[in-house]
């Protein structure tokens, strides 16, 4: 039950940050494209990078800190970072197979989703 909670409590202060920032870059950028929400999984990317990498290298962030700053935080923040973090994981692991999979079948099976979703929402 306290990881569901630590995973809850991060998740809502990434979520949070994510339409604070998203609010921010549609006030400052005035264009059609949406520079919010690149910013937003950009910057989630690097957080995870840096969080993962210091945790592993010095040792020194124990579970609660795991499920609370990278499922909670980075989850409710992006989940594109989990999506980049875990085609690196296959790269590193020479799973070039399972990363061709993932990486495009999620990128075009989404894309297909929404346009099916907005389809079916219009008949």
């Amino acid at each position: 039950m306290k990881n569901f909670l630590l995973v809850g409590l991060g998740g809502l202060i990434g979520s949070v940050a994510r339409y604070a920032l998203g609010l921010l870059f549609s006030k400052i950028a005035k264009t059609d494209f949406p520079w919010g929400t690149f910013a937003v999984n950009i910057s989630g990317c690097l957080l995870m990078g840096v969080f993962i990498g210091y945790s592993v290298k010095q040792n020194w962030v124990n579970e609660q800190w795991q499920m609370f700053f990278i499922i909670g935080f980075c989850g409710g923040f992006t989940t594109f970072s989990s999506f980049a973090f875990e085609n690196i994981s296959m790269l590193q692991q020479q799973n070039y197979s399972g990363f061709i999979l993932y990486a495009t079948g999620s990128v075009l099976l989404g894309l297909l989703a929404i346009w099916g979703g907005l389809y079916l929402a219009k008949t």
